[in-house]
């Protein structure tokens, strides 16, 4: 036990290396459970430094240059490199002195340095402790005076201090408002820089201060698209689109219908998506997306009103551009109709007319709208195809509507349901996800995207309904696949819509079962090699193999018919037969018709299992050395040796592969012999498999690790305390 004390206590000590500039590192040991600021005493009076209060340790790493405190100090490992430097209290006094008395020169390149030090929340809280943060704001509102530099190092560490979230960012009054959207305005006369951190500011001002509606007022959203159009920084596009999500979320919505209309002008979709998009980019422009498809919540949530004058044309034009139908009767009865009026001649023939047209309620098929999700929605989708597409949406109409069979697909049904599930596959009505790169490139390539959108699926639910000979009662299997091949093909981020139309028409119902199985089985194979299912196999299999094995010998037991052979050449009509005894301890064998089945009794010879030598198969077997023997009864063929009687053996021939596999594995099995055969290599692998899968069911859906989880470390000790 003393051993294991020893690495317990050690495990509080890391060595370390404390460089200094112009100075030799020391190597020491630091001990975490002792004060930082004992330490940092220590290796001062190292270097003969008297004012250790004034000094702290930092981070060397390139992406890590945090100073060390009491909260981060277990980020020190064995092995860290620290560097000694000035605290930051006494790093950010130093930074206010030369930004309140220094040069221009002076300022600007301690601008620099506090651009990368702000980043630090220890350092950004002692800064604007000092007041720096509102020193910042007025050299960033001095555009007379400051020059590009100063402007540029003053942004960005405007930009890193507030990024801590510790001040309030109703803080910048409305002058440093203006000053930020002059930069955004005038972006062409500034460094790029400037235009980055000026649009990020903007960015926080319009999501977290009341001051949105100044930005929402002084900015055009030309001015931004004209940015985006113009500027190449990845950086200052991705900014560009944040400050344009966040105007969006702020707005009403008649504003929010004036941007989508104002970004949905072409030459201002191609800027948006522009090339090289980064991950911070693709994010933002999935906000947007995200932002301009919700535009369609209020209709997908909005129930169809029997006062809707213009829903109840729309109704009624998906009628005449199917049929071409202007007779006077339906048109005088269509009023009458939609009110729920009673049936008459006229009636009847409307309502098959709506019957064709795929409507639950032929009657009246202003019901199907009630529902919501899609609601009216759906109504505007099928009429934008109708007006669009008028050739194939009559096509489709009157191709199922004139089906004699059960496999129409009803149109209005399969449409509404159609839309119901394209909005939930793009979270219509949702808020942006934090973290998310769903971004669709095709939906800013339209000015109706999403019902162009609508268009391409609905002729794909066609094929496919059509691929699966679907009835009725397939409908939620059929949508299952269509949800598939529009998920699928979503993946591959198309680039336009032409793009997802051609994708998705190489998804057929055939190609989606392809897949299917090709997922499961690489994904059974996946989980097959993980430890913990060899180790279930390892200990399962036995039992398969004596479940083979018993299958086997029972088949022995009911015995087989064998052609007779003479000399390599089988006797026409001449048959014999044999089967094992039920205690597994004696082959009883005779002559016999084909068709008859004689008990063990009727069979006159036995060949005890105890005296059986070895089993030959194939052109070992002595009954197959006649060179004429044709090949396909070689394969067949398999013999007994006796062990007390030389040169004699029973000789067979199974009728076929399957009878042989399981008397040459039956036989082996007699002898405690393995059963090699290649049935018993497959029947092994399925009752493996099924067996597997009948185990893991519970575990459906759940990813197995390869590995099994770490061994958690053993305790500092095994004083366990046990309450009764």
């Amino acid at each position: 036990m003393i051993p294991k004390k020893t690495t317990v206590k050690d495990s509080h000590i890391v060595k370390i290396a404390v460089e200094r500039e112009n100075h030799m590192a020391q190597l020491i040991n630091l001990d975490q459970r002792h004060p930082l600021a004992s330490k940092i005493q220590d290796i001062c009076n190292g270097w003969s430094i008297s004012d250790h209060q004034n000094y702290a340790l930092q981070f060397c790493e390139s992406n890590n240059q945090k100073y060390v405190t009491e909260k981060n100090r277990n980020e020190i490992k064995n092995g860290s490199v620290l560097r000694l430097q000035y605290s930051p209290s006494k790093t950010a006094c130093d930074a206010m002195e030369v930004l309140l008395n220094g040069s221009p020169q002076e300022k600007a390149l301690r601008l620099k340095e506090l651009s990368s030090l702000s980043t630090d929340h220890t350092f950004a809280l002692e800064f604007i402790k000092e007041k720096g943060l509102d020193t910042l704001i007025k050299m960033i509102e001095d555009g007379g005076q400051t020059n590009e530099d100063i402007l540029k190092y003053s942004l960005a560490s405007f930009v890193e201090l507030m990024e801590h979230g510790t001040v309030s960012w109703e803080v910048p009054e409305n002058s440093f408002v203006a000053r930020n959207i002059e930069i955004v305005r005038n972006f062409h006369k500034y460094p790029t820089n400037c235009g980055e951190s000026a649009l990020s500011n903007l960015e926080n001002i319009v999501m977290c201060s009341n001051k949105h509606f100044l930005v929402a007022e002084d900015i055009k959203l030309q001015d931004i698209l004209r940015l985006l159009q113009d500027v190449s920084s990845p950086v200052m596009r991705q900014n560009a689109i944040a400050l344009l999500n966040a105007l969006f979320v702020k707005a009403d919505e008649g504003r929010r219908r004036t941007i989508a209309q104002t970004i949905s002008a072409k030459q201002f979709r191609l800027a948006l998506i522009g090339n090289g998009l980064g991950t911070e980019m693709t994010h933002q422009l999935y906000v947007l997306q995200t932002l301009t498809l919700g535009l369609l919540e209020k209709r997908m949530r909005m129930k169809m009103n029997a006062q809707d004058q213009d829903a109840h044309e729309k109704i009624k034009e998906l009628r005449r551009i199917a049929f071409d139908d202007h007779t006077n009767a339906l048109n005088q009865n269509d009023d009458h109709i939609r009110r729920g009026g009673g049936s008459g001649a006229g009636n009847v023939n409307f309502s098959q007319y709506y019957k064709k047209l795929g409507f639950k309620c032929d009657i009246n098929p202003a019901q199907d709208f009630i529902e919501t999700p899609p609601g009216i929605l759906a109504l505007d989708c099928m009429v934008y195809f109708a007006r669009n597409y008028t050739q194939q949406y009559a096509k489709i109409v009157r191709e199922n509507s004139c089906r004699a069979d059960e496999h129409e697909c009803p149109f209005g049904r399969t449409s509404i349901e159609l839309v119901k599930v394209l909005c939930d596959i793009l979270r219509i009505g949702e808020p942006p996800a934090e973290q998310s790169g769903e971004f669709q490139p095709m939906f800013f390539t339209h000015d109706s995207p999403f019902e162009e959108f609508f268009c391409i699926c609905v002729i794909t639910l066609n094929r496919t309904w059509k691929d699966m000979r679907a009835t009725a009662e397939d409908f939620s299997t059929t949508f299952s696949v269509v949800r598939e091949q529009i998920q699928r093909t979503l993946k591959c981020r198309p680039e336009n819509l032409e793009d997802f139309r051609n994708k998705i028409a190489l998804l057929t119902y055939q190609q989606i079962t392809t897949l299917r199985q090709q997922e499961r089985t690489s994904k059974e194979e996946c989980d097959s090699t993980a430890s913990a299912i060899v180790k279930l196999k390892e200990k399962i299999s036995p039992h398969i193999l004596e479940l083979i094995k018993q299958q086997r010998l029972s088949f022995l037991v009911e015995g087989t018919h064998f052609a007779k052979y003479l000399r390599g050449t089988r006797t026409k009509d001449k048959f014999w037969y044999a089967r094992l005894s039920p205690n597994h301890k004696v082959i009883h064998y005779g002559d016999c018709d084909e068709k008859t089945i004689p008990t063990m009794e009727e069979l006159p010879k036995k060949l005890p299992i105890s005296e059986i030598k070895q089993l030959l198969e194939g052109k070992e077997c002595p009954h197959m050395k006649e060179t004429r023997i044709r090949k396909s009864a070689v394969n067949l063929a398999f013999s007994i040796t006796f062990e007390n009687m030389e040169h004699s053996t029973l000789d067979f021939v199974a009728p076929d592969e399957s009878i042989f596999n399981y008397w040459t594995d039956g036989i082996n099995a007699l002898l405690g012999q393995p059963m090699v055969s290649k049935q018993k290599n497959e029947d092994f692998d399925t009752l493996l498999s099924m067996e597997i899968k009948l185990r893991l069911l519970d575990t459906e859906g759940v990813d197995i690790s390869k590995d099994p989880p770490p061994i958690p470390e053993d305790p500092e000790n095994y004083d366990f305390c046990f309450e009764s």
